[in-house]
């Protein structure tokens, strides 16, 4: 089973770039995660009778956004965090809105996993979201897959917003300290591994430099690869050894970011 997972940066801007179909026909996912959808569902002219599909969109129009495609029809599906998470969090809000309701986080039930696709809020040039990150989110999504681990193991998959090491991105000292790779942000994605989860492609490509899923618009980053590693697949322990074939796919053009893809064996 192929399952992918990118961050398109606008769902529309990719299927009238051509790129979405072109995807679609290049890799044939079993399942396949977006971010950044930026809409709701009845705008998306998308046609793909082979999939069951489900959109959780941001209050917020055109902000944000997750979705799932599945060749296999889900047990079910869920819509953001369970109230429980919620409160235990007090996620409820800051200056740039309510990371509740802004479609962030979605999950599919399958006989055997658990998929959370998950959009992690950035932390924004000037840090100013670095609390939610830090003291909130990042705490409140491994209680959320932890709680999900209770029956049965989970594939956690998005744009994290984070570069884990420094191997994982281009230009790491003149970024330490930077959102994206604060102390606070990289602490918050260890504790996932601490937690038991395995970062599938680091776990297969210890030492491979030249990873990156994310290069930003400047200055031809993308062609020269001055990139950042920030989209990952997560595994729970007990399904990691099911995992194969981790890869980033950079040839894939269409988004500022590139999807990420494992194999998992049934």
């Amino acid at each position: 089973m192929k399952l992918f997972s990118w961050n398109v940066n606008g769902i529309r801007a990719v299927i009238n770039k051509g790129e979405f179909a072109k995807f679609i026909d290049t890799y044939n996912p079993d399942i396949l995660c977006l971010q950044e959808t930026k809409a709701t569902r009845d705008q998306v002219e998308i046609d793909l009778p082979n999939y069951h599909e489900h959109f959780y969109s941001a209050a917020k129009k055109g902000y944000s956004g997750t979705a799932i495609f599945s060749k296999i029809p889900p047990l079910s599906w869920r819509d953001g965090f369970p109230p429980n998470i919620i409160e235990q969090f007090d996620l409820t809000g800051d200056e740039y809105g309510n990371p509740a309701d802004e479609g962030r986080i979605i999950t599919a039930e399958f006989d055997d996993f658990w998929v959370v696709n998950c959009y992690t809020p950035n932390s924004k040039g000037d840090l100013s979201r670095l609390d939610l990150r830090y003291k909130k989110w990042d705490k409140a999504v491994l209680a959320y897959l932890e709680e999900l681990e209770l029956s049965k193991p989970v594939l956690y998959c998005g744009d994290m917003n984070v570069a884990h090491q420094e191997i994982d991105l281009a230009n790491p000292k003149p970024n330490v300290g930077k959102h994206g790779f604060t102390d606070e942000e990289r602490e918050g994605f260890q504790n996932y591994l601490d937690a038991g989860f395995t970062d599938t492609f680091r776990a297969a490509f210890p030492e491979k430099t030249g990873a990156y899923t994310w290069w930003t618009h400047w200055a031809n980053a993308r062609a020269r690869n001055v990139g950042w590693r920030i989209d990952y697949w997560l595994a729970s322990r007990e399904i990691a050894n099911r995992v194969t074939n981790p890869q980033i796919h950079p040839e894939q053009m269409g988004s500022d970011h590139c999807p990420v893809s494992i194999e998992v064996n049934l």
